[in-house]
């Protein structure tokens, strides 16, 4: 076996990096995603499948139609979205679903694909659908971005020496099982990802503020939404929804730099619909 430079390692390291790049719509960032699609979205399936069989289901119909709804109606202005822009292959193998827990957590998340579940405890905090919007819009920002594949990789990339998910999945499961519940918060967060994680969140607030509004949904609501979520962490500990999120005042901050934007759907939203 020939022994590499150095140098020579980096170059290769640099060039992987770089075949590797996917753009994350609307923001036009570059991010590290060398997981397939196809592979991410097969694991989500599965991985949701078994969430949802080791879960409760929320048996308040009332609720849960009113997750579905603004879930169906958010995913409406998306396709809409892309589909103008030139992008819809993009969602083309997405299968999307909206789940609410019956859980006094306050919490909601997304997977590859579209898979969004929404836990009842946040629905107090929520307080109506344009409050709800927010938290799905935020959600479904995620998706689209493809910050799990993101996420994935960066995971395998500095725990698996940048083993395949495939190989991964094969030869070390449990460690790979674990790295899926990290990348999607439903475990415990890793120190490295937290700092990259605030740029993610940051992308999900503007998209998701755009999508909101694109469905009719005012956009406005999101910083009051905000403001209610941060007071529920004031004496105890801090809800799961803000675990990995920036600061609450520069979350604030972001969305009212980014409402000008947001503002210009929603206003071409309402437009549209009152010549109707």
């Amino acid at each position: 076996m020939k022994n590499f430079s150095l140098p020579v390692l980096a170059l290769a390291a640099v060039a992987f990096i770089i075949c590797a790049c996917a753009t994350v719509p609307v923001t036009g960032r570059k991010q590290l995603s060398f997981v397939p699609p196809a592979t991410m979205l097969a694991m989500s399936q599965q991985q949701y499948g078994n969430f949802l069989k080791e879960t409760e289901l929320s048996k308040d119909q009332e609720k849960t139609d009113m997750v579905k709804r603004v879930g169906e109606n958010i995913r409406g202005a998306v396709e809409l979205y892309f589909t103008q822009r030139g992008m819809g292959r993009e969602l083309e193998n997405y299968d999307w679903e909206f789940n609410l827990i019956e859980s006094e957590e306050i919490n909601a998340w997304a997977m590859p694909g579209g898979k969004i579940a929404v836990y009842a405890g946040i629905l107090p905090v929520t307080k109506d659908e344009n409050g709800l919007a927010v938290v799905i819009g935020h959600e479904i920002g995620h998706a689209v971005a493809g910050h799990g594949s993101e996420r994935m990789s960066h995971l395998l990339a500095v725990q698996m020496g940048g083993m395949a998910l495939a190989v991964a999945m094969a030869n070390r499961p449990e460690a790979t099982q674990q790295l899926w519940f990290t990348a999607f918060g439903l475990g415990a967060q890793v120190g490295f990802v937290l700092p990259y994680s605030r740029l993610q969140e940051h992308e999900a607030d503007r998209l998701g503020l755009i999508f909101m509004a694109m469905a009719g949904y005012d956009p406005e609501s999101a910083l009051s939404f905000w403001e209610r979520l941060a007071a529920e962490k004031e004496g105890k500990a801090p809800p799961a929804f803000l675990s990995t999120h920036p600061t609450d005042a520069a979350r604030i901050q972001q969305i009212r730099n980014l409402m000008p934007e947001a503002q210009r759907y929603y206003h071409d939203y309402k437009r549209y619909h009152s010549t109707r």
